[in-house]
């Protein structure tokens, strides 16, 4: 195997695995961050992101002096065959990627990347972007690459070190065969293309992921009014081969980093070009509608009503983070939900394994059994598995209403009605 100088520009969630991971590859890789006291924290081995085997992975690159951090971008991209842009690229104005990071680590280091290098856009960025950033290198001996990254929170070294496929887009062959022969060790699946397919790619994957999300959420729904089981019906779908298992759970709706941002940009893509995307935009709809009727179930379930007053009701929110395995809160769709029915005049509490501080004005709980005394309902909103193993006969005893709204259909439902527990899910008769 080739062993590459490497530079990976941002150590946040997709920066910070990458680096590892290639460092784990016996590649030297050099990491650079602008935040000083976050490069002092990595450096000694300490990472903030709750990403299982991260961490490991960080101090075996360490002591193995494949992997460093820096603050210094110019100190990183010194001498780099190959430089990653990881770097944040938030939702704009009317949905469009902001590429204000990107477009001035390009401009800071256009004039120190070592001649016939490889820069590499490993974040998700609209299609074209490699193109523009080309134009704003103008360095025609350096190629730009699209590798665009396939993580998932909570499983993200697996799903680097373990991946159904490499994508890299590139115009110029040769300097896509580079970036690929990268990951040569890992044996997956290689596409290579041009950049702007490659861009595309992670765009679509995620667009459609989402819409087999807000597809089996409807279906809950109808699985409710006619009197089906969901999961069932989802059994049944799933050993179909075309379709699989995966991201066939209802739920509260779906949220996290990617999902939101990436289908709004879909659509923003699509109007640019005066195409309606109608499928998308009902994918979004249906994401949003979910929330709110997640509020009228635990009305439902709280006052019998689907328009009932949930004026000073206590619940107790059991997950906030946007799904398990992880700390993060960005567009948890636990926290949209939690937004409705304070808006509804409920008063709420939360408890959250990955927590111990407040989130947007909710009193956190660190003991999830403290947490439901005395509430109205308790409503599980992420589906953390410690939640199955609590001790439901004594929760039944701490509600003041022995009420539970199980908005993932994570729990046992006779195993709750064993406990006395009024019990609710989603499609689920």
């Amino acid at each position: 195997m080739f062993v590459r100088r490497i530079a990976v520009v941002g150590t946040g969630y997709v920066g910070l695995t990458t680096g590892a991971c290639l460092a784990s590859l016996g590649h030297r890789v050099v990491c650079a961050d602008v935040d000083a006291d976050k490069v002092k924290r990595l450096d000694a081995g300490e990472v903030d992101i709750l990403e299982p085997g991260l961490a490991e992975l960080v101090r075996e690159g360490l002591a193995a002096a494949r992997l460093s951090f820096v603050v210094s971008v110019t100190e990183a991209v010194r001498g780099a065959e190959v430089v990653f842009l990881c770097l944040p690229t938030p939702m704009g104005v009317a949905g469009v990627a902001d590429l204000t990071a990107v477009e001035s680590v390009v401009e800071e280091i256009r004039d120190l990347l070592a001649p016939d290098s490889v820069l590499v856009n490993k974040s998700t960025v609209p299609v074209g972007t490699a193109a523009r950033t080309a134009e704003l290198l103008r360095r025609p001996d350096i190629a730009v690459v699209s590798n665009p990254e396939f993580l998932r929170e909570g499983s993200a070294v697996r799903d680097f070190l373990h991946p159904d496929r490499i994508v890299v887009g590139c115009d110029v062959k040769d300097a896509a065969e580079r970036v690929a022969t990268l990951y040569a060790r890992l044996g997956a699946a290689t596409v290579l293309t041009d950049a702007a397919s490659a861009e595309l790619v992670k765009y679509a994957a995620n667009c459609f992921l989402a819409m087999k999300l807000s597809y089996v959420n409807a279906l809950a729904e109808l699985c409710d009014r006619v009197g089906a089981d969901v999961g069932a019906v989802t059994e049944g779908m799933g050993y179909d081969r075309r379709i699989g298992q995966a991201f066939l759970s209802p739920g509260p709706g779906w949220g996290g980093s990617c999902l939101p941002k990436d289908t709004a940009a879909m659509l923003q893509l699509a109007d640019a070009v005066d195409f309606e995307f109608r499928l998308v935009r009902a994918t979004i709809d249906t994401n949003t509608r979910q929330r709110v009727r997640m509020v009228e179930k635990i009305r439902l379930a709280v006052t019998g009503r689907r328009d009932g007053s949930l004026s000073h009701a206590r619940l107790t929110l059991l997950g906030l983070t946007f799904k398990a395995g992880t700390d993060d809160l960005r567009d948890s769709p636990a926290l949209a939900v939690a937004a409705l029915l304070r808006q509804a005049g409920a008063d709420v509490v939360g408890h959250d394994p990955a927590l111990s501080e407040n989130v947007d004005g909710i009193e956190l709980i660190a003991d999830p059994y403290q947490a439901a005394t005395g509430a109205d309902a308790l409503v599980i909103l992420t589906e953390w598995p410690e939640f199955r193993t609590l001790d439901w006969p004594r929760i039944a005893t701490l509600l003041r209403e022995p009420i539970v709204v199980d908005t993932r259909n994570l729990l046992d439902p006779q195993t709750l009605r064993r406990a006395g527990i009024i019990y609710t899910s989603l499609g689920r008769p």
